[in-house]
């Protein structure tokens, strides 16, 4: 199908997200941290990160499968009726303007972001005690958000099967690398290419996501663990765990935003 002119447009964006360099939030953290993330280089053990590495990809598994009951995504449908885009069903907003899911869209960032960084800076009080508590629910979060942002577009990623889709776009938003970008823009070809011709999606990986973790990228574990062990520190614990997960959860939430983008078009390309 032909696209719009506001659609061409959000193509040149995604490819220049694609393209460019990071956001201006995540260069200013990644300056803050270089001292830290040194520390963390020479101190820390390699086993050390493959384990959290391990733990991450194992703890996704769990929560991706209980969320698919939890997340309510009754909501998505509400807002979008708000806005004129009469829907019966989350796939119905796959033919609805992109501008306006774009709108909605960006309405969910807000209440992750600010979700995450009380969350942060509650178990930042706590040192290193609470950072066990921290990561489970920061991880719930933003699983959650990347399940909205895929909803308000009509392509809900609810249930184990779109584990490689939930998996790139942690990488990509933790990485923050073109490498990243651009493999995670690959998984949505691969999404967008099932949708359209009636199929289900099956991922390049398959299995479900414990099974994915060895392909989780080494910088999803070391980013995370560095800025995390900023948060024992006596007194600045509460302001940097409300900021590491602030900046996490911004970044989940800009390129879900971006990918499900490329997703909406690439699929509507596909139907001719």
């Amino acid at each position: 199908m032909r696209l719009t002119s506001y659609e061409r447009t959000v193509q040149k964006d995604v490819d220049k997200w694609l393209h460019g360099d990071a956001s201006l939030p995540a260069r200013a953290m990644d300056w803050l941290m270089r001292p830290v993330d040194w520390a963390v280089e020479q101190a820390v053990p390699n086993q050390l990160v493959d384990q959290m590495s391990e733990a991450i990809g194992s703890f996704l598994s769990m929560l991706n499968d209980a969320t698919k009951w939890t997340v309510d995504l009754s909501g998505i449908i509400s807002e979008a009726n708000k806005k004129d885009t009469k829907i019966r069903a989350l796939e119905d907003l796959r033919t609805a303007p992109l501008e306006s899911l774009d709108h909605l869209s960006k309405s969910l960032f807000t209440q992750s972001t600010l979700s995450a960084a009380l969350s942060g800076g509650g178990t930042g009080l706590g040192g290193a005690v609470l950072i066990a508590a921290d990561i489970p629910l920061l991880f719930v979060i933003n699983l959650q958000l990347i399940q909205k942002i895929g909803a308000a577009y009509g392509f809900p990623m609810t249930g184990p099967e779109h584990g490689s889709i939930v998996l790139s776009i942690f990488n990509a938003a933790a990485a923050n690398s073109r490498e990243a970008r651009s493999g995670a823009l690959h998984e949505i070809g691969i999404a967008a290419a099932s949708y359209a011709s009636g199929g289900s999606y099956q991922g390049r990986v398959r299995g479900i996501l414990s099974d994915q973790s060895r392909h989780v990228p080494r910088e999803l574990a070391k980013n995370l663990l560095g800025r995390k062990l900023l948060q024992t520190i006596p007194l600045a614990g509460a302001a940097v765990g409300a900021g590491v997960n602030y900046w996490f959860t911004r970044e989940t939430a800009e390129t879900s935003y971006m990918l499900f983008r490329a997703l909406y078009i690439d699929y509507k390309e596909r139907l001719r």
